[in-house]
């Protein structure tokens, strides 16, 4: 089976994206009890950790090519 090229790299992105704006935002709530946890992933799923970084990455991904090709 061929898993492709763009999305296997393009969801680890998400992923990453996803983890880290968790712990940013736990961070940012929880000051001095804030502990450095992984979340799970259904967590991130969850939490909508995932759909917003998924909308992220892929404005990332396409806004150099929208700017290139004159569309804003």
């Amino acid at each position: 089976m061929n898993k492709g090229k763009f999305w296997p790299p393009v969801r680890a992105m998400i992923w990453d994206k996803a983890q880290q704006m968790f712990q940013e935002e736990q961070a940012r709530t929880m000051s001095e009890d804030w502990k450095a946890t992984t979340p799970e992933r259904k967590e991130l799923r969850e939490a909508g950790y995932f759909h917003t970084a998924k909308l992220l990455v892929l404005r990332e991904i396409y806004e150099p090519k929208r700017k290139k090709n004159g569309h804003f």
